[in-house]
């Protein structure tokens, strides 16, 4: 078995040395970070978002997988900003109002921040208002918003009207997830795009900051 197998398996199994140790020795066979990004962390953790989808794995697991990538990308991150010459861009994530669930934006911070991205993370049970002001504050490329509750999902749409009051919905994107959520709302909501995991969520915001 690869270095990179090993530690995809590390990271599913949430063992934070060893994905520390895999990673350091991927690193010192001279693998491009990017690579060990991609097969070794990403292609962990989507087995990991797989496990928790069908109840295979719970928050527990998943918060120390999350942990064990962290520390693997702690080692990267330096090198992936040097292999694309700068960040990403910067993208905003928060849970909104009445709504304190952050394991999915939790790992989305993560994987876009493997991806290069620099990631405000404003939290949870947050209002228009601070959702306004962060826009306003750092100018990201995206604003991703998260709810687990169909009673909060619906506070999406107060988001997205107070960024419309503000005369700056037009200056971001803005994309939403979580279990309750699926592309027909968020088109409901006028949002531009909506992803079910992580990973995808990726993938969403590198063909909305690419456009």
């Amino acid at each position: 078995m690869g270095t990179l197998e090993k530690l995809r398996d590390a990271l599913i199994e949430g063992k934070v040395e060893e994905v520390k140790h895999y990673t350091q020795q991927a690193l010192d066979e001279n693998t491009p970070a990017k690579t060990i990004l991609d097969q070794g962390l990403i292609a962990g953790m989507d087995v990991v978002g797989v496990r928790f989808k069908e109840g295979e794995y719970f928050l527990p697991e998943v918060l120390l997988c999350a942990k064990a990538m962290h520390a693997g990308l702690d080692l990267l991150k330096p090198l992936l900003v040097g292999e694309s010459g700068q960040s990403a861009g910067t993208v905003v994530l928060g849970t909104v109002k009445g709504d304190l669930h952050d394991i999915g934006k939790r790992i989305v911070k993560a994987m876009l921040e493997g991806a290069g991205y620099e990631v405000i993370d404003i939290g949870v049970d947050v209002d228009a208002e601070k959702f306004v002001e962060s826009v306003r504050k750092h100018k990201p490329l995206v604003l991703g918003m998260s709810a687990l509750l169909t009673t909060t999902m619906r506070y999406m749409k107060t988001v997205i009207d107070a960024l419309q009051n503000e005369g700056i919905r037009d200056k971001v994107k803005i994309i939403v997830g979580g279990a309750p959520v699926n592309e027909e709302f968020a088109k409901s909501v006028g949002a531009d795009g909506y992803a079910p995991n992580a990973s995808e969520a990726v993938d969403l915001v590198k063909r909305l900051t690419a456009a």
